[in-house]
C-alpha cells in the first residue's frame, strides 16, 4: 500500500468511526419536535408551549430519561400560519422525527396533522381545541387539551345562568378555532332559547372596528363573546370603551393573556374568560412551580402545563409500549391511564381527553385573573 492510499485508508476509518460515534449518539437520543408560534401576533402562547415541553424534557432526562435515552426539543416556528405549519410538518418528516408537540393554532395543526398522519408521525397538540382535529378518525393525532364543544357550553351556561344579558352579539375572527368556538356558544345559547342578535365575522388582524361598535350601540348590545385570539379582542374593547359602548366582554383561552390588559387597558377589567383550570395553583404542582420560577419562566399560562403533560405522555407512552414505533406509542395511550401535572389523563378512541374542565374566570386590567365561582 502507497502512502496516498494508507492516508485514504486512515481517512476512511477515521469517518467510519465518526460515523459510528454519531449514530451512537443519535441512538441515545429521542427527539422531540414542538411546533408552535415564536414569531406572529400569537407568539405568547407559542412561549407557553415551548417552556412547558422543554421543562418537562429536563425533568425526565435529570431522572434518568425514558430507557436510558435522553429527550431532545427541536423547535420549529409556524408563527400560527397554515401554509408555515405544513412548511414545518414537511421539515419534520424530512428530520427523521417521529413524535410532535404541537401545534398550537387549530387551522395550523388541522393540515399538519394530515401530513403527520400519512407519514407515521405521532403528534400531541396541548392547545388546539376544534373538533374537526379529531374528528377524521386518525389513529396518531391526540390532545391534552378540551374541545370547543366542552369550552362552547361551559361559556353558554355562565352566559345564561349569571350573565343573563338582555342583547347578545356574538363576534369571531373567521378562523377555524374563533369561528369554531363562537359557534358552540351560539348552538347552547340557541337551544336555552337566549337570542342572538348578531353574529358576525372580523378579519384576523383588523385595527378599527369602529363600524362593529356602531352597529352593537345601534342593537343596545350588552353582552358581547368574542371568539378569536387576544390581539383583536384588545383593540375592540379599548375602542369600545372609548365609544361608550357599555356591555360586558367574554372570550376563549384563546384571550387570556396578559398582553390584552397591555392592549386594552382599563377596558380589560372584568373581561371573562374561560381557560384551563389553574394547574399551577394545584399544591401538588408546587414543586414544578418553583422549577419554572427558578428559570425566571411564568407556569401559569394557559398551555404551560398542558404542553408539560404533553412530552409526559410520549415518554410514558414510550415506556409503555416498550417501543419507539408511533403506532405502538398510540396504542399504549389510547389503552392506559397517565398520571401528569394536569390530572388523571385517559384517551377515547379520537384520542380525545375522556375529562377536562373549563373553568370561568373574571381578567383584571392588571393582568391577573380570578375565579369565578
Amino acid at each position: 500500500m502507497n502512502k496516498a492510499s494508507l492516508r485514504f485508508s486512515r481517512l476512511f476509518a477515521a469517518l467510519a468511526l465518526a460515523g459510528l460515534a454519531s449514530h451512537s449518539f443519535a441512538a441515545d437520543t429521542l427527539k422531540i419536535a414542538l411546533a408552535g408560534p415564536k414569531t406572529g401576533p400569537v407568539a405568547q402562547y407559542g412561549e407557553m408551549e415551548f417552556i412547558g415541553a422543554q421543562m418537562a424534557i429536563d425533568q425526565i432526562n435529570k431522572a434518568g430519561g425514558v430507557d436510558g435515552k435522553q429527550l431532545e426539543g427541536v423547535v420549529f416556528d409556524d408563527a400560527c400560519d397554515p401554509k408555515q405549519a405544513v412548511a414545518v410538518a414537511n421539515k419534520i418528516v424530512n428530520e427523521g422525527i417521529h413524535f410532535v408537540v404541537g401545534h398550537l393554532c387549530s387551522s395550523s395543526t388541522q393540515p399538519a396533522s394530515d401530513i403527520y398522519e400519512d407519514e407515521g408521525i405521532l403528534m400531541v397538540t396541548p392547545a388546539s381545541t376544534s373538533p374537526d382535529i379529531t374528528n377524521r378518525g386518525y389513529k396518531l393525532v391526540f390532545r391534552t387539551i378540551g374541545l370547543d364543544n366542552m369550552q362552547g357550553p361551559t361559556a353558554a351556561k355562565y352566559i345564561i345562568e349569571h350573565a343573563k344579558p338582555k342583547v347578545v352579539a356574538i363576534i369571531h375572527d373567521k378562523q377555524q378555532y374563533g369561528e369554531g368556538i363562537a359557534t358552540a356558544v351560539k348552538q347552547t345559547l340557541d337551544k336555552a332559547g337566549v337570542k342572538v342578535a348578531l353574529f358576525e365575522g372580523i378579519n384576523a388582524g383588523d385595527k378599527d372596528f369602529s363600524s362593529l361598535i356602531a352597529k352593537l350601540k345601534q342593537d343596545n348590545v350588552d353582552f358581547v363573546y368574542y371568539g378569536g385570539y387576544h390581539p383583536e379582542l384588545g383593540l375592540l374593547m379599548r375602542q369600545a370603551a372609548e365609544k361608550g359602548l357599555k356591555a360586558k366582554f367574554m372570550g376563549p383561552e384563546g384571550v387570556g393573556n396578559s398582553a390584552i390588559s397591555a392592549i386594552a387597558g382599563q377596558a380589560s377589567e372584568g373581561l371573562l374568560v374561560t381557560l384551563p383550570r389553574s394547574f399551577d395553583q394545584d399544591p401538588k404542582n408546587q414543586a414544578l412551580v418553583q422549577a419554572f420560577k427558578d428559570k425566571k419562566q411564568d407556569p401559569s399560562g394557559p398551555f404551560v402545563f398542558p404542553s408539560y403533560a404533553a412530552v409526559q405522555l410520549i415518554a410514558d407512552g414510550v415506556q409503555k409500549a416498550h417501543s419507539e414505533k408511533p403506532e405502538d406509542v398510540a396504542k399504549a395511550l389510547r389503552s392506559n391511564t397517565f398520571s401528569t401535572p394536569t390530572g388523571d389523563l385517559s384517551f377515547d378512541a379520537k384520542g380525545d381527553l375522556k375529562n377536562f374542565e373549563f373553568v370561568v374566570y373574571q381578567w383584571h386590567a392588571d393582568g391577573t385573573k380570578t375565579e369565578v365561582k
